[in-house]
């Protein structure tokens, strides 16, 4: 299911038109994807012309190879939105690499900027309701009773979205699981 309100059958024919190479196409997912992706970009290498080349690039290998996307695996949003990050972490590897950081350093960086990523994606792909309960409580710094006044909903409710919003948020920070091996002659 596309988290962004399309559904999933918009994301298949805009794959379809792009594998056709209609322009408009591309125009279309571009005015609505450009920002995600250039904001992904920018969090995780926070240099704003190198996430103005990572979009560029990114829009490129969707023109290029929009048979890549495969709508059983997620939403175009969603596909589009991993491109971007492997596309800058990747860049952030070469730059770091080119400099004086160490590999531990590298990681590190990498690691904050995924979790930074993840974070921003989690933001503009939760409900509105909940997005906006979080704007107005971290970002315009309100309490839960003004933010209910604001949103026009019982305080529980701002609570309760509040809440849900936060731990959504929460997730970003968990990173991929990793499963250790069992020691050498454990069980399994």
């Amino acid at each position: 299911m596309a988290t962004d309100g399309a559904p999933p059958r918009w994301d298949r024919k805009m794959q379809q038109r792009l594998a056709h190479g209609e322009a408009a196409a591309l125009g279309e997912l571009y005015d609505r994807f450009a920002s995600l992706v250039h904001t992904l970009a920018h969090r995780v290498l926070e240099d704003e012309a190198a996430a103005d080349r990572v979009t560029r690039e990114v829009f490129g290998h969707v023109w290029e190879h929009p048979g890549d996307f495969d709508p059983k695996e997620g939403s175009l949003r969603s596909w589009i939105a991993g491109l971007t990050h492997r596309q800058a972490v990747e860049r952030l590897r070469q730059s770091q690499s080119a400099g004086a950081a160490t590999p531990e350093e590298i990681e590190e960086k990498v690691r904050a900027a995924s979790a930074a990523a993840r974070a921003d994606y989690i933001v503009t792909s939760m409900p509105a309701p909940l997005r906006a309960a979080l704007d107005l409580a971290y970002l315009r710094r309100l309490d839960y009773r003004r933010a209910a006044a604001q949103l026009g909903v019982t305080e529980d409710e701002a609570r309760r979205r509040l809440r849900l919003g936060l731990q959504l948020l929460s997730t970003a920070h968990r990173g991929p699981r990793v499963i250790a091996p069992p020691a050498h002659g454990g069980a399994l």
